[in-house]
């Protein structure tokens, strides 16, 4: 049958599951976070410069600071702490708000300094909870630039969500539009096994649908997931889950 419905807890994490493979098939790994140097910090780098911006932007800022201090200005947060104010900002400068991301990284590389480097961080006994409230006791890191940095640079599993976590899940009838950072987190988290390798990848596939199909005016005539997903199998009875956007869609031009 077809289910318009929100789905129950243990429909929802199929639900979520069967996304996520569609995703996966369609776009293929995503392979995020990019880096150029390999190094962790390079991605807490560019965790804080694609703040309210493009990812494209923030290339530009890594290819300025490649270009001025080389691979391993992309992996020494030592780097960011002896430049000087405006050489720190013309080197982020495609990235925007270049008068306070450079506090912010700075502030960012004296923390990652001062518990001894990344690896030391990424190796700490603190819990992934500790971790993340003391980056968030830190000016200009609020909690998506935190979960990224946890995620991607500290291996971490929590999951990152973003604008784009929310558009999805809320046009399949999973969260309400105006649902706060907590609710889309607390979403995939309590339905998905927490995988540090599954959290990278589905938040770097479901950006990567935003931005070409489920886009604010979504093509849903191109979209992967545009036909009915089977859920509910292991329930009394089969559902038949599609995304309800799409589905009032269809019966508009029905």
């Amino acid at each position: 049958m077809q289910s318009t419905n929100p789905p129950n807890k243990e429909q929802t994490a199929q639900v979520l599951i069967r996304i996520y493979q569609e995703l996966l098939a369609h776009y293929g790994p995503r392979n995020w976070w990019p880096s150029r140097s390999g190094d962790p910090w390079e991605i807490m780098l560019g965790a804080v410069l694609v703040q309210r911006t493009s990812w494209t932007n923030v290339e530009r800022s890594l290819d300025r600071i490649e270009a001025a201090w080389g691979l391993a200005g992309l992996a020494d947060p030592e780097q960011i702490l002896s430049a000087k104010e405006e050489e720190l900002v013309e080197l982020i400068r495609p990235s925007g708000h270049y008068n306070s991301k450079p506090r912010k990284l700075r502030n960012l590389a004296r923390f990652v300094i001062d518990a001894g480097g990344v690896k030391s961080l990424a190796a700490s006994q603190a819990s992934a909870a500790e971790l993340r409230a003391a980056l968030l006791s830190l000016w200009g890191i609020g909690p998506e630039t935190a979960d990224a940095i946890l995620l991607y640079a500290l291996g971490r599993p929590i999951f990152v969500a973003d604008a784009y976590a929310l558009r999805l899940a809320s046009r399949w009838g999973l969260l309400p539009t105006n649902a706060i950072y907590n609710e889309i987190q607390a979403l995939f988290m309590d339905n998905l096994p927490h995988d540090i390798e599954l959290f990278g990848e589905y938040h770097a596939l479901i950006v990567e649908h935003g931005k070409q199909t489920c886009r604010p005016r979504p093509h849903c005539h191109v979209c992967p997931l545009n036909r009915p997903l089977l859920v509910g199998v292991e329930l009394e009875r089969d559902v038949v889950w599609q995304c309800p956007k799409n589905y009032i869609a269809q019966e508009v031009r029905g």
